[in-house]
């Protein structure tokens, strides 16, 4: 399976220290070795890297860690191939317009069998179940609210009843974001923490760095910071419950329920 990992915040910040141990489980500490990618909003543009490559042998990965991209929403995962081919066009993450806002999609998990009915509006690149779950998510949005972009409330409302009906389908870990939110849908993992004052020391798994975030921020910053597994070993996560969907913004929960219908 793939590993995702998501940030959401209240002023931009960059995720080179939580990039740092993520990199690494790409084909270092741990066996996703058939790409990965990272996705930045910044404003109404997202910078977006994509590599077949395994991201701890990655000299873009490498470069993106060393590079303090400041963003209030990222999505970056990490690939162990289910369905379709190791290639630049399966990679995750995935993005398209809608709205006149770019969306942002990466998922952890095989959804067998999946093959909705697509009307043209958004067609898959590659041959992943992802990317199809993706373009079918956008066409349904797009003919339940039109032309009109929805308010939050009733946006994750609609990514609620769409998350329950493919709960039974497979395992559907994943994050969506359109610059302004990020929704995380766990299916089987996905743990998160929110970094506020008072801000403290934080130790990766899976590399030996620390930061004192107390040195690097200010009093009212706030990050939420979405992970496969925890990134680090001496703070406290808060692992999702199989069945949830969360919706963060300004690096807080705003919005959670269950989808286990």
């Amino acid at each position: 399976m793939c590993q995702l990992l998501g940030m959401n915040c209240n002023v931009p910040t960059d995720i080179c220290f939580s990039f740092t141990g993520f990199q690494k489980r790409g084909g270092g500490t741990d066996v996703h070795g058939d790409g990965w990618g990272i996705a930045f909003f910044e404003g109404k543009g997202v910078r977006m890297f994509v590599d077949p490559q395994p991201s701890a042998q990655s000299p873009v990965a490498e470069f993106v860690r060393n590079y303090p991209i400041r963003s209030l929403n990222v999505i970056a995962h990490i690939r162990k191939a289910t369905q379709g081919r190791v290639a630049l066009e399966n990679t995750h993450p995935f993005m398209r317009e809608l709205w006149g806002r770019y969306w942002i999609f990466a998922h952890n998990g095989n959804l067998p069998g999946f093959q909705p009915d697509l009307d043209g509006m958004f067609i898959p690149v590659g041959d992943t179940d992802s990317e199809r779950v993706f373009c079918w998510m956008l066409q349904r949005l797009r003919r339940r609210f039109g032309a009109q972009a929805p308010e939050r409330d009733a946006l994750f409302g609609a990514l609620h009843g769409l998350s329950c009906e493919l709960a039974d389908l497979g395992i559907f870990n994943y994050l969506l974001s359109n610059g302004d939110c990020l929704v995380a849908h766990c299916s089987t993992e996905l743990a998160y923490i929110v970094r506020q004052s008072p801000f403290a020391v934080a130790h990766l798994k899976d590399e030996d760095v620390t930061v004192d975030f107390s040195d690097v921020t200010t009093s009212k910053d706030r990050v939420a910071v979405i992970a496969t597994a925890p990134l680090t070993d001496n703070e406290s996560w808060t692992l999702m419950k199989p069945g949830t969907l969360l919706m963060f913004h300004d690096g807080e929960v705003e919005a959670h329920r269950d989808t286990c219908c």
